[in-house]
This record gives structure tokens, C-alpha cells and sequence, in this order.
């Protein structure tokens, strides 16, 4: 009884929410455009109240899911009461439901986190913003309440519940979708700043200031969530890949590297007030994108692991408000957008030359895999012909256009402002070719199977993080002055600038691991019987035997196999292959064991009735570094994130009224 008044306050919660949403989009709008105080000031305790109720919701989900009250329907679609309590808890945003309703809770986090940590923004601006936040918040609430009630009940209670997908049952995946989701929503507060700018009518450097933490927090994000989504399925699907071009991956991807053009289009807009147009379209698009993975995941388009539903029906209203959504934007960007001037103007050869070369080319990149993911999607609604998108387009055409961004990233920072000179640059950046190059050729020179592909790679590897070093030493003034007061130089400057050396480094070791992986990997597949060995790489695997295992709420087949290396033991990998209760799936569980320069990684499949068991082996070769980049990479990000510039917020407007239009100039000098 007492769970049952549990679920049924949280969906009278949820129904609360949805009103204080509503109220939020048109309020505080109205009170902005009229300039009326009192109906400004409802923004910020209605954005509270919103994320109040929509975590009171989730909490009693989630209590549901704790306690296996198989009542709810998403409990019994999506737990069991054997689980693990850890996936018991995942299992919350393990279901179509329940994951939309984590979408809304950060949503509504992200909306009552404005409303409490921007009172340096003019309070017409905050009022639009949060306005525009709830004008989503109400799209997504509406199609939760009336389409995808996470809450709905089951009647009569079945005793049992049909358990989680397998596949979800992993730590791993368990907090994919939260990081995946802080991203995602995340970027909802670039497009409800760029929405409110152009109701206001102006995009100024202050504005850039107010966007870039929460783009670069979303960025983080969403870096973390793909970077873990990527881990995954290298360990559990047991294929021994990072990443396939599937359809949901690119989902991810493409909103991050339209991000990551958005934060450099915003530092141009900070520094210099140009590219404003660019920026407020651009942060549009980003979200824009989101709600497109949105869409692909939950749709019923596509069959994938990854995705959720295959209701016609929840798609069609996904597809509506996704019209809506990006439709009535970019109708008001292209009312509104010719009348934000731009501010200063610049050579083409400069600091903001070449950041408009980094969005042409992230924008050309993202593009080339928004047309590779919809292509098949969009011809088989039409035709109702099949085709696969895979990998060699992707590579194909991806591929190229990273060559001259890499290429870029570390020329970028030694240009000035407004004006260049390209030799000067290159001058001071010749020791970092002559280093990049040497590496590559004594790499060729000492290495087989090398091709011209891998060479470019490792040289690039080399360039972006020997490169990223040279505006730090620079700085610092290394070797020029004492070291003792190169130190202290080192520990004054601003947060950003590590935080820029640290993600371009990242870069680098993200493309060094995955060129020698792609190059130099190498894998076996066999059928072995106990007590058989298979080489590979140095290295010899001898199958001990394969036994049953029990786990909580599945069973196992466990194969042992010894490693050694010229007759030394080395290690012993235990893969599985998982049968789950209520479940006809099976999932493999490789076994992965680091040695010096590589992952020795072994999955096991079937018996083939006669003793033996199909067999995989690889030897992974600096795997581990594209994973290690990324996480430097966000590193680096929130580094620059605790900059105090972005703690402390925007100068304010001078000049500027409480609401009505703004007109005057901000200062944004650093």
C-alpha cells in the first residue's frame, strides 16, 4: 500500500510540474517583453518548482524500481527481484519511460541551476531564458504524462517482472546514459540563451560569457558519456571494437562536435563581438541535434541495442515537437539574425581566422555523418529500399576533413587577434614539425605493416601534443628566464589556458591510440580443446577447460586460459558468455588484461559439441590511450570551467534596464 501512495505521488507530482512548466513558458515571457517586475521575478521560484517536482517523480520511480513493486509498469518491463540492487537502481533510466523522465529531471536541473547561480545575468534575460528552458520542459512533459507515463500501473499485479535488458546489467552502462544525458540537456541552456537572445534582440561578448560555461559543462558531459559508452561496448560486446558508426553512436557524436564548434564560435564572440550570428545559429543547431538523437533512439526507426522504443505512435509526437522545436527557431533566427551587427573585424589569416576555419570544418565534418546516419532512414521511408551506411563512408569522408582541423588546432593558439602573420607561426612552431616528422619517420623506418594513413596519424599525434605545449612554454617564458620565475608564471595564468593545453593534448593521445590500434592490432580466432594453445603476437593461450558459473540472476560459461610469453606466465583471462533470467539473450564478457603497450583481450562463444569452444584473441596496442585522451580532454574542460572568470560571471550591462529590449554596450574585457 505504502509503495502504491508512493507511485501515485509521483505522478501527481508529475502533472504538478507540467502546470508550473506551463506557467514558466508564458509569464515570465510576457513580463519580460512588457518590462513588468512582479511577472519577471516568477522565473526563478518557478524554475525551483519544477525541478522539485520532477525529482520527486523520479525518486518515486526509482523507489519502485528499489523495492521491485511490479505494479508499475516500467518496473515489471524492466527489473526483476533477483537483480542486483545496483541495476534494480539503473534500471530506473534502463526503460523508454524512465529514461525521459531522467531527460526532465536534468532538464529542470539545469533550469532551477540558472535560476540560482545566474543572478548576474539582467533579470529580462534570465526571465527568457528560463522561459524558453520551460517551453521544452512542457513539450517533454506533456509527451510523458500522456504518452509515456512512467508511473502507469499493471493490473493484476504480476508476481514476477520480465528483468532489464542483459546488456544493460553493466556498470559501465549503468551510468552511460546519466553522463550521455547531462550533455545532451545540457546543450538545451546554449539554445535557451541564443532563443532568448534573439527575442531580446542582441548577442553582445557578455552574453558569449554567460554561454560558455554551460556549453562547456554540457561538453564535458557529454564527452564523459560517449567516451563510457565507447568503453563498453570495447568490453562487453566481445567484437573488440571502440566504435562501429552505428546510428545511436553518431546520434552522440554529432551534437558533440557541433559543441565543440559552438564553444570556439563563442570565444570569438567574447573576445572580438563578431561571429554572432554564427554562434546564436550554431547553438540553435547543437540542441537541435539532440533532440534528434532523441528522436532516432525513441522512434522506432531503427532496431538497435541502444534503443528504446518502437511505438509509431510516441515517435510521431517526438517528430512533432521536434518540428516545432527546431522549425520555430530557426524561423525566429531568420527573422531576427540580420539585425545582430557584428562587432570587429578581422584578416584571414588570424586567432579568429582560424577558428572560423575550425567551425567551417567541425560544421562540413558533422554534416558528412548527419547525412550518413539519415540517408538509409530517409530512403527507406521513402522507397522502402535498404541500404547500410557503415564505417567505409564514415572513414571515407570523416577521415579527410580531420586531417587539416588537427593540423590547425595547434596553429590556432600561436596567432594574434585580428591580424597574422602565418610565417611568424610557423617559425615558432618549426621544432614541432621537425619533431613530428622524426617521429613518423623513424616509426615507418623500425616498425612493418605501417601504411602512409598511419604515418600521417602518428605525425599529426605528435603535432597536436607536442604543439599544445608551445603557447604554455611561451607563457611561461621556459628557458628565457629563471626557472624558479617561470613557476610562478606557470601557477598565475589563467586556468583556461591549462584547460586549453589539456584538451588539445587529449586530442593527440586520442588519435595516437586509435592509429596504432587501426595499424598494428592483431586477432585469432579458433576452437580449442583443453589443454590446445593458439599464438598470437608473442604470446601463447592455453585453454585450462570451461566450466558453469552462477550469478545473481543469470548463468555462465566460464573459459580459463594461461598466458604466457617465451614460457613465462604472463596472466590468466576468464571470459563468459551470460544466459539471464527471463531473457533468450546472451551476452559475452571478454576478459581483458593490460600488459606494456597493449590489452591482451579474449572472448569465448560456443561449444561445438566435441569438447571445444569457438575462441577469440587480440592483442590491442595502445587502446587504452583513447580512452586515457578523452578523459584528459575533459579534464581539461573543467579545468577551463573553474577559471574564475567563469565563476564569477559576466560583467553586467551597463546601462541595462530590468526588462524590455537592451540597447546599450557590455564590457567584456579580460
Amino acid at each position: 500500500m505504502e509503495g502504491q501512495l508512493t507511485a501515485e505521488l509521483g505522478h501527481f507530482a508529475l502533472l504538478l510540474a507540467l502546470m508550473i512548466a506551463a506557467v514558466q513558458a508564458v509569464v515570465p515571457l510576457i513580463g519580460a517583453q512588457r518590462d513588468v517586475a512582479p511577472w519577471i521575478a516568477v522565473a526563478r521560484p518557478a524554475a525551483f518548482g519544477q525541478f522539485l517536482m520532477v525529482a520527486v517523480a523520479f525518486a518515486a520511480l526509482m523507489r519502485a524500481f528499489l523495492i521491485s513493486d511490479f505494479s508499475v509498469s516500467a518496473v515489471y518491463q524492466s527489473s526483476h527481484s533477483q537483480m542486483f540492487w545496483l541495476y534494480k537502481l539503473t534500471g530506473t533510466w534502463g526503460n523508454h519511460e524512465g529514461s525521459l523522465l531522467l531527460w526532465i529531471l536534468i532538464l529542470s536541473g539545469f533550469g532551477a541551476a540558472v535560476a540560482a547561480f545566474g543572478t548576474n545575468l539582467p533579470p529580462a534575460l534570465q526571465a527568457r531564458v528560463l522561459a524558453v528552458q520551460a517551453m521544452i520542459g512542457v513539450g517533454f512533459l506533456s509527451f510523458i504524462v500522456f504518452t509515456s507515463n512512467p508511473l502507469a500501473r499493471v493490473i493484476p499485479v504480476p508476481p514476477e517482472g520480465l528483468g532489464l535488458n542483459p546488456l544493460l546489467q553493466d556498470p559501465g552502462l549503468a551510468f552511460h546514459p546519466p553522463f550521455l544525458y547531462l550533455g545532451y540537456v545540457g546543450f538545451s541552456m546554449a539554445f535557451s540563451f541564443a532563443v532568448a537572445a534573439l527575442i531580446e534582440g542582441r548577442v553582445d561578448p557578455a552574453w558569449a560569457r554567460w554561454v560558455r560555461p554551460w556549453t562547456l559543462a554540457a561538453w564535458c558531459f557529454l564527452t564523459i558519456g560517449i567516451t563510457g559508452g565507447s568503453w563498453w561496448s570495447y568490453y562487453e560486446l566481445g567484437w573488440g571494437g571502440f566504435w562501429f558508426w552505428d546510428p545511436v553512436e553518431n546520434a552522440s557524436f554529432m551534437p558533440w562536435l557541433a559543441g565543440t564548434a559552438l564553444l570556439h564560435s563563442a570565444i570569438v564572440v567574447e573576445r572580438r563581438d563578431t561571429l554572432k550570428s554564427w554562434t546564436v545559429l550554431l547553438a540553435i543547431l547543437t540542441f537541435s541535434l539532440s533532440l534528434l538523437g532523441t528522436f532516432i533512439v525513441r522512434s522506432g526507426v531503427l532496431t538497435s541495442v541502444h534503443a528504446f522504443a518502437t511505438d509509431p505512435a510516441r515517435g510521431m509526437f517526438i517528430l512533432g515537437f521536434l518540428i516545432v522545436v527546431i522549425g520555430g527557431s530557426l524561423t525566429l533566427y531568420a527573422l531576427r539574425a540580420p539585425a545582430l551587427k557584428s562587432g570587429g573585424l578581422f584578416a584571414p589569416i588570424s586567432r579568429e581566422g582560424a577558428l572560423v576555419l575550425n567551425n567551417l570544418l567541425l560544421a562540413t565534418a558533422c554534416a558528412s555523418v548527419l547525412l550518413g546516419t539519415l540517408y538509409p532512414l530517409l530512403l527507406d521511408a521513402l522507397t522502402g529500399d535498404k541500404v547500410t551506411v557503415g564505417p567505409p563512408f564514415f572513414d571515407a569522408t570523416f577521415g579527410p576533413l580531420m586531417v587539416p582541423l588537427l593540423a590547425a588546432v595547434t596553429v590556432g593558439p600561436m596567432l594574434p587577434w585580428k591580424r597574422a602573420d602565418l610565417m611568424g607561426a610557423a617559425q615558432r612552431l618549426r621544432f614541432v614539425f621537425i619533431a613530428a616528422v622524426l617521429v613518423g619517420f623513424v616509426t615507418w623506418i623500425f616498425t612493418t605493416g605501417m601504411s602512409w594513413p598511419a604515418a600521417v596519424g602518428i605525425v599529426l599525434s605528435v603535432w597536436l601534443v607536442v604543439g599544445s605545449l608551445v603557447p604554455l612554454a611561451e607563457r611561461v617564458k621556459l628557458f628565457s628566464v629563471p626557472f624558479t620565475e617561470s613557476l610562478q608564471r606557470a601557477a598565475g595564468m589563467p586556468r583556461s589556458v591549462w584547460g586549453m593545453v589539456m584538451a588539445h593534448a587529449g586530442l593527440g593521445f586520442v588519435l595516437l591510440g586509435i592509429t596504432v590500434l587501426l595499424t598494428w592490432q592483431t586477432e585469432l580466432g579458433t576452437v580449442l580443446k583443453p589443454g590446445q594453445s593458439a599464438s598470437l603476437n608473442g604470446y601463447t593461450f592455453t585453454f585450462e577447460g570451461a566450466g558453469n558459473v552462477r550469478g545473481p540472476n543469470y548463468t555462465a560459461v566460464r573459459g580459463v586460459f594461461s598466458v604466457t610469453r617465451d614460457g613465462r606466465p604472463v596472466t590468466t583471462l576468464a571470459p563468459e558468455t551470460r544466459s539471464y533470467v527471463g531473457s533468450a539473450m546472451t551476452t559475452t564478457e571478454a576478459s581483458i588484461r593490460p600488459v606494456w603497450f597493449g590489452d591482451l583481450y579474449a572472448a569465448i562463444g560456443e561449444s561445438d559439441g566435441a569438447g571445444g569452444f569457438a575462441a577469440r584473441f587480440y592483442f590491442k596496442p595502445f587502446v587504452q590511450w583513447i580512452w586515457l585522451g578523452a578523459m584528459v580532454m575533459v579534464a581539461g574542460g573543467f579545468v577551463s570551467l573553474s577559471d574564475r572568470r567563469h565563476r564569477v560571471g559576466a560583467p553586467a550591462r551597463r546601462g541595462a534596464p530590468a526588462g524590455g529590449k537592451i540597447r546599450t554596450e557590455a564590457s567584456a574585457a579580460e
